[in-house]
């Protein structure tokens, strides 16, 4: 495909393929992180030179992306890569790609450590997935003792992989949380944070088709008759597994937050519903349990 032809020729050859599935801006951004982490070519090399030929392993390797991308494979995937809190980390179909608004989250639990003003606090992470917040508390805080959770073998491998690259010591379980027996062996917490599955089935079809085919359901749905199903058991959960003065940081459907705000309230004070830097309710935090 690429055969033969300069690096701007290459380059705007992908641009305008990409074009015909996302508009110019994202076009833009993802030709651009391909190139430089397959070829090692920035936006910079394509103007200062631009008849510089490639060798055929790269040409190869933007060829087999450009397909892959052409078929609604999210970039992040077909790299094998994610940027989340300003590491890189790596990313496969076994765990759901970083979000920005998982970002606040992180940022709203550091706030929270930092003004109270908590050594060592150590942290729990219910359904680590690629092991994001977990690892970006840890490097923020390097006293916490984090551990982190998932039922999944497959997403633990990736996140203990992506826990050694960054350089943090975080303990992973393989543990069904939907299973209250396993919860005897975990200890208590100054902080619990989840990002858990909240995505009712019947709103598989408004998802994008890069997500529904390429992301893991597990991580992503519930069923439609129990959107709540990990908040309310992290709520349970938090009752017997938090130490004073203690806080859980939640994602929350927007459609749903206040239903799980509703659910703390009974047993928890100063429970509270964040909004996103879009002003979508997206966050609930809960105090000690009561």
């Amino acid at each position: 495909m690429f055969a033969k032809m300069t690096i701007k020729k290459q380059y705007r050859f992908f641009l305008q393929q990409l074009q015909t599935i996302c508009n110019l801006n994202e076009a833009t951004a993802i030709t651009d992180w391909v190139f430089e982490s397959l070829a090692g070519i920035e936006r910079f090399d394509v103007i200062k030179n631009p008849d510089l030929p490639l060798s055929v392993t790269k040409e190869e390797a933007l060829s087999n992306a450009l397909l892959a991308l052409l078929q609604h494979k999210p970039v992040q995937y077909v790299l094998g890569e994610a940027w989340f809190y300003k590491m890189k980390l790596k990313v496969n179909e076994q765990v759901l790609i970083p979000r920005p608004e998982t970002e606040e989250l992180v940022q709203l639990a550091l706030t929270h450590i930092a003004t109270d003003k908590i050594a060592a606090p150590t942290i729990l992470d219910i359904g680590t997935g690629s092991g994001c917040i977990a690892i970006a508390l840890k490097k923020n805080i390097p006293a916490a003792i984090v551990t982190a959770i998932d039922v999944s073998g497959e997403a633990l491998l990736v996140a203990k992989e992506n826990a050694i690259k960054q350089d943090t010591t975080i303990q992973f379980f393989q543990t069904n949380f939907l299973n209250e027996a396993q919860w005897p062996a975990l200890p208590t917490f100054d902080i619990i944070i989840s990002n858990p599955p909240y995505i009712p089935i019947n709103e598989k079809e408004k998802l994008d088709s890069n997500v529904t085919a390429f992301e893991p359901h597990q991580a992503l749905f519930v069923p439609d008759n129990a959107p709540l199903l990990f908040y309310k058991k992290i709520a349970t959960f938090g009752k017997t597994h938090l130490n004073p003065s203690a806080k859980i940081f939640m994602e929350t459907h927007e459609d749903y937050a206040n239903e799980t705000a509703d659910l703390f309230s009974p047993f928890y004070n100063e429970v509270t519903i964040k909004k996103d830097i879009f002003g979508k309710e997206r966050m609930v935090v809960a105090g000690i349990s009561r």
